[in-house]
């Protein structure tokens, strides 16, 4: 790939990091993904308590997964492999008894 050639991440590429995220809890609003891959990938805090991942554009996802869970840890989040989606978000709105929201 020629190095000014831009890698756009996918939707495969977002399962994965929220299969990761989901394990720590963090609420899927609470991440934000760059959209175009970036070596060498990076996960960080912002101010405002967001987790931002960078993947990087030399490495598939699946790969880079041990270091999204290192970097959570590193930033104090406790992993849990059982924990899931739902659990991590609350009411999905996915459930169609007793879910109004869009009534």
């Amino acid at each position: 790939m020629p190095e000014d050639e831009i890698t756009i991440i996918t939707m495969d590429d977002m399962a994965v990091v929220f299969s990761e995220t989901d394990a720590f809890g963090i609420h899927r609003e609470s991440v934000s993904v760059e959209l175009s891959r970036e070596d060498p990938g990076s996960v960080q805090v912002n101010s405002r308590g967001v987790v931002e991942i960078t993947l990087p554009a030399s490495t598939e996802v699946q790969a880079f997964t041990d270091e999204i869970r290192a970097q959570l840890v590193a930033l104090g989040y406790q992993y849990d492999p059982t924990r899931t989606a739902f659990e991590a978000e609350g009411d999905a709105g996915d459930e169609p008894e007793g879910d109004d929201w869009l009534a």
